[in-house]
């Protein structure tokens, strides 16, 4: 019985009493992305934002491609993008795992983790006075081939000097208890030795496996670069694109809100 008079009290009136909270204490706005907006209500969004005070058209496009092309730059997001005129004016991103497509109006259409990425995007440049930041100039993914297959960084170096001073000190060690007088003092001489050649030993597998794991990370990211199509001509089957030209598939389209 308490169990269901507990589920009584819980349900009809729970968004309701939500609602009528600040919003402002529910959400933190500056921080505000797709697990936000998963939480928020059709109130709740009702409460938050002015329908009529959104910004729509071109204004709305050229905030979200800047918005997007900062993201992109900052490697928040993986995307392509790219902007049509003309009979259909829209702001397409897309990448080896997805598309979305940005329509004057706010509404978008899409699949994957891009329009995932995308949304909160629009929904956030649709708000008056969300300060979109000018994105740098070379905002825009690599080149594939422009990515290094190692990172070559000075930590790597480092444990490489320590474990050649260590095998050196190793070797010396042992060199140096082998010719000279045997008893107490020669064993642990031996002993400390062999530690040292052992602590170099695995330095130097932990270096190895750092430049190989950064190998296999770089030509991962080579691979999906490619893949996307960046910095060249060929786009992913499933982007809607026919003889240059957006094809909007209308059936898949929603409000970013």
């Amino acid at each position: 019985m308490a169990d269901a008079r507990s589920s009584e009290d819980e349900s009809p009136d729970d968004d309701e009493r939500r609602v009528e909270r600040p919003i402002d204490e529910e959400y933190d706005f500056e921080e505000f992305g797709p697990a936000e907006m998963d939480r928020m209500s059709p109130e709740e969004w009702e409460a938050a934002f002015d329908p009529d005070s959104w910004i729509t058209g071109v204004e709305l496009l050229d905030r979200v491609e800047a918005d997007l092309k900062g993201r992109i730059a900052s490697r928040d997001v993986f995307a392509v993008l790219e902007r049509f005129e003309g009979d259909t004016t829209a702001l397409l991103a897309y990448s080896d795992e997805g598309y979305a497509i940005v329509y004057p109006d706010g509404s978008i259409e899409g699949e994957g983790t891009v329009l995932r990425d995308v949304k909160p995007s629009v929904a956030l440049c649709s708000m008056d006075d969300y300060e979109v930041a000018d994105p740098p100039m070379d905002w825009s993914l690599p080149d594939p081939e422009e990515v290094p297959e190692g990172s070559g960084d000075l930590g790597n170096k480092m444990l490489q000097l320590v474990a050649f001073g260590l095998l050196a000190a190793g070797v010396i060690a042992i060199g140096g208890a082998v010719l000279g007088a045997g008893g107490n003092a020669g064993v642990v001489v031996v002993l400390v030795g062999g530690v040292f050649l052992i602590v170099s030993v695995f330095l130097f597998l932990v270096v190895a496996n750092a430049r190989l794991s950064d190998r296999f990370r770089a030509v991962e990211y080579k691979n999906r670069l490619r893949s996307a199509g960046v910095r060249s001509a060929e786009r992913p089957d499933f982007v809607p694109v026919e003889n240059g030209e957006l094809v909007p598939r209308t059936e898949g389209r929603e409000r970013s809100e």
